[in-house]
């Protein structure tokens, strides 16, 4: 690859190497990464462990939307939303279950429930989302705009985010791909 190429490359993987950890607190290996608009796909490993990525990580600098798949279970991908703290994290612990709403433009609105997690030596917040129609969810995402979401931190105290969905779909598919591929090897 010519040199002028590779200082933009070496710059998106540097960029995206915090993005690697998951709610397990683990660093993992990326490679295969691709831009599709405000997302990227790519494909994490850790030993035999091996995850596919749909992420958008520039609608806020400290925090990253995750749509991620396993081989073996590439039909049920699981969203998650991670947040930069200022400090590694001395234990890991679920901290609160909380509900969320996330609506697409002005679509349908998706409730569900987000756990907070914290692990040790991360210096990230997770809220992993579950309890959702996460089908139905991802096929309005593909189609929209914008992703807003409220998280109920407690009564009447709403955390709210809106993120990007230009190139969500490509991001998806290739996604989808990665994960699909990953199962086929031996």
């Amino acid at each position: 690859m010519p040199s002028r190429l590779l200082a933009p490359c070496r710059a998106l993987l540097l960029g995206l190497l915090p993005l690697a950890g998951t709610a397990q607190g683990l660093d993992y290996n990326i490679d295969e990464v691709r831009a599709h608009g405000a997302w990227h796909s790519l494909r994490l490993s850790l030993g035999e462990e091996r995850h596919a990525r749909a992420l958008e990580a520039s609608s806020y600098a400290d925090s990253t939307l995750s749509v991620n798949a396993t081989p073996g279970a590439c039909d049920r991908p699981w969203l998650e939303l991670r947040v930069a703290l200022a400090e590694v994290q001395a234990d890991s612990a679920t901290v609160n279950r909380v509900p969320v709403d996330l609506l697409v433009d002005q679509g349908a609105v998706h409730t569900g429930e987000g756990a907070f997690l914290i692990e040790r030596g991360d210096d990230g917040f997770y809220v992993r989302l579950s309890r959702l129609d996460t089908v139905a969810l991802l096929d309005a995402m593909a189609a929209g705009e914008t992703l807003r979401l409220r998280i109920h931190r407690a009564p009447e105290d709403y955390w709210f985010m809106a993120f990007d969905l230009t190139g969500f779909e490509a991001a998806r598919a290739r996604m989808a791909r990665l994960c699909r591929n990953a199962d086929e090897t031996p």
